[in-house]
């Protein structure tokens, strides 16, 4: 039955054909000449597709649809707020809140360690908007990405006003020739009134003065946002329209009052590199400003850095991928021109600071200056007779190693070679290596860590010391006890009065020398009860102010080795504050407690109670001990002395003496401390 049925289709359209080819032929050219007609139909259409590729090209590669934006403020005035909410204005999906921050350690902390860039879309313009940190200790994040932008968003907190780290990030843009875009953020509080605004926008105005700003620069826009209900406004308003409650106006001005990049898609490629990152499968990836030319995937480019001979070359491949950053995810491109804000991959040697240009071009760019590190601490093994137990990177070489590579992608960080496995790690603040030692930590490293030293200077004989600026919001009852104990750190106050909106607040404007201020801040939150506010952020460096009054208390030393019984604690307690709890493990030279006195006393955590053939009529299990206070990494920073160290593991936080033995100890109880 199938082959009489297929026979009879074969012939049923045999006859349509034939019909149909008497009556007319060019219908059928395409079935009679197949092979002739395959070619050029395809042809016609490519020819037109490639022509709207080229025109799509051409049109993402305009440098005049870009805006490059940095977001620039003091620590907690609402930056990190702010670009999630003009992400999700965009159109881009947010998991959760405060998108950016991607590392553990600032999810953990509500901070912004690293700085981040994004695009979103708006109004047929692309921004590259960089969200940086406010910390004073992480600057070299905002130094480094400052030269990448043509623009910037000042946040300021309508409540607080400018702060020290405002002056400090601030002062780097205005550097840069840069024109900012003032936001007071937080103006949805109730206390906040049109006269808080103008009179923090007058204080921002003296700031932009004093740091030497240009007219053009003085000729700032001013808009009034809430971050945190996502809406931005040119004129006042504490609850705007339900169809204004957005970022538009934000967004506008940015197009407005922002200029494009000024750069040559005709010229070579060239990149100067600004942020650095590693990859599992596309190895180093360098982020950075395309400073002219266009970059396509497959390009031969090399790597070259400035010397004192000349430019030198580093490395020379292939262009592998191009990435993007758009939203909260990373998409792969074809192409990029000159003022965009890309990533690369593809060479394994160019870091920060480094140029990445065509084959043919052999000119360096101009690298960023950083401002000098201004504290050190000496990493080295960890010798403790307890090490071993918890890491799994225990030599020197690996610590060196891990250092180095930290070193690499932060400018920040200078780390020196030590004697027998020891690194000295230059710094701006001890949040900075804080943040360097936590993470190491929690990678698998045991090492010992010395306490912070200051770095000093000296010009024609006199020797200069770091002087930072801090700004002090606390209670007014707290007043006399925070200036006392800053008055032992050597501080001077420049100014003092009540703070606009909140009764019984005093704020106090100082300086002090940096050395002054180590583990200060741990003391500041125990004497407010929680209370005060702190900001502090590098201003100088300055005649040095003597030596610092009595800022600490002895310790007491451990000189028994095994497990703390609750039994030796309880005969502690009377002599200070404990560290520990039973049941931990100690040895001869750690650290237990602090002692009532300025003086140092060894004591015994691990005696037992001598066993006896009486009957006791108490047991060891109702004796109440008073928590210990618990010491978290940063407080021990703060707390060492100079003939002491911490030893850092990935459980556990121990504060040690430098040299374990108790004769040793006594020898060298002469020595003056630094």
């Amino acid at each position: 039955m199938a082959g009489p049925l297929i026979r009879s289709l074969w012939s049923t359209t045999r006859k349509s054909l034939s019909s149909s080819s008497s009556s007319s032929t060019a219908p059928l050219r395409p079935f009679l000449y197949p092979r002739a007609h395959a070619y050029s139909l395809p042809r016609c259409f490519s020819a037109v597709a490639g022509a709207a590729a080229a025109a799509d090209t051409a049109s993402s590669l305009d440098p005049n649809r870009l805006r490059n934006v940095a977001v620039i403020a003091h620590v907690d005035h609402g930056k990190t707020t702010l670009m999630d909410r003009l992400l999700r204005q965009c159109g881009a999906e947010i998991p959760h809140e405060r998108a950016l921050d991607s590392i553990s350690l600032e999810r953990e902390r509500g901070i912004t360690i690293a700085s981040k860039v994004t695009s979103i879309s708006w109004k047929e313009n692309e921004l590259n908007m960089v969200d940086t940190p406010g910390h004073a200790d992480f600057g070299g994040e905002v130094e480094r990405v400052v030269g990448m932008v043509e623009g910037a968003v000042l946040v300021v907190d309508a409540g607080e006003g400018p702060l020290a780290q405002t002056k400090f990030v601030l002062a780097k843009a205005l550097k840069y020739g840069l024109r900012p875009i003032l936001l007071l953020n937080k103006v949805d509080r109730h206390s906040v009134t049109e006269e808080r605004c103008d009179e923090v926008e007058s204080l921002v105005f003296d700031l932009f003065a004093n740091l030497g700003a240009t007219e053009e620069q003085l000729d700032f826009p001013v808009l009034y946002a809430s971050a945190k209900e996502g809406w931005a406004s040119s004129t006042f308003t504490k609850s705007p329209p339900f169809d204004a409650r957005n970022m538009s106006d934000l967004l506008d001005a940015i197009i407005r009052r922002v200029p494009p990049p000024t750069a040559s898609l005709d010229s070579p490629f060239q990149m100067l590199v600004s942020m650095m990152e590693k990859d599992f499968y596309l190895g180093r990836i360098l982020t950075g400003r395309v400073s002219s030319g266009v970059i396509r995937v497959g390009d031969r480019v090399h790597g070259l850095r400035s010397t004192d001979s000349g430019v030198e070359k580093i490395e020379e491949g292939k262009v592998l991928k191009l990435m993007k950053k758009k939203g909260t995810s990373i998409v792969l491109i074809d192409s990029a021109g000159a003022g965009d804000i890309i990533s690369m991959a593809g060479l394994t040697s160019p870091s920060i600071g480094h140029t990445v240009a065509n084959v043919e071009v052999m000119t360096a760019l101009p690298t960023v200056e950083l401002d000098p590190p201004t504290i050190s601490m000496t990493f080295s093994v960890n010798d403790s007779p307890l090490a071993g137990r918890d890491g799994t990177h225990l030599t020197g070489g690996k610590i060196g190693d891990r250092l180095l590579a930290e070193a690499e992608t932060n400018l920040a960080i200078n780390v020196l070679p030590g004697l027998s496995d020891s690194f000295e790690v230059q710094g701006r603040g001890e949040l900075q290596l804080g943040i360097l030692i936590e993470n190491m930590r929690r990678e698998g490293f045991e090492l010992s860590v010395s306490p912070p030293k200051v770095m000093y200077k000296t010009e024609n004989g006199v020797k200069l010391e770091p002087l930072e600026e801090v700004t002090i919001e606390v209670n007014e009852e707290h007043v006399g006890l925070v200036m006392e104990a800053l008055s032992h750190r050597r501080a001077e106050v420049n100014d003092m009065g009540p703070v606009a909106g909140s009764e019984g607040r005093t704020r106090l404007s100082m300086t002090c020398p940096s050395r002054g201020l180590v583990g200060y801040r741990s003391v500041f939150s125990s004497d407010t009860r929680g209370t005060g506010f702190m900001h502090r952020a590098f201003l100088k460096y300055a005649k040095y102010r003597g030596p610092l009054g009595n800022v600490r208390k002895g310790v007491l030393v451990s000189v028994g080795h095994g497990t703390i019984t609750s039994y030796a604690l309880l005969s502690l307690e009377p002599r200070g504050t404990l560290f520990v709890t039973p049941g931990m493990e100690s040895y001869d030279g750690m650290i237990v407690g602090e002692h009532s006195r300025d003086t140092d006393l060894d004591v015994n955590p691990v005696r037992t109670k001598e066993l006896t053939n009486v009957r006791a009529a108490s047991k060891d299990e109702t004796l109440k001990l008073t928590p210990p206070r618990l010491m978290t990494l940063e407080e021990g920073i703060g707390y060492v002395a100079s003939d002491e160290l911490i030893e850092v593991t990935p459980k556990v936080i121990r504060l040690r003496k430098k040299y374990l033995d108790a004769n040793k100890r006594k020898t060298m109880r002469n020595k003056p401390k630094d």
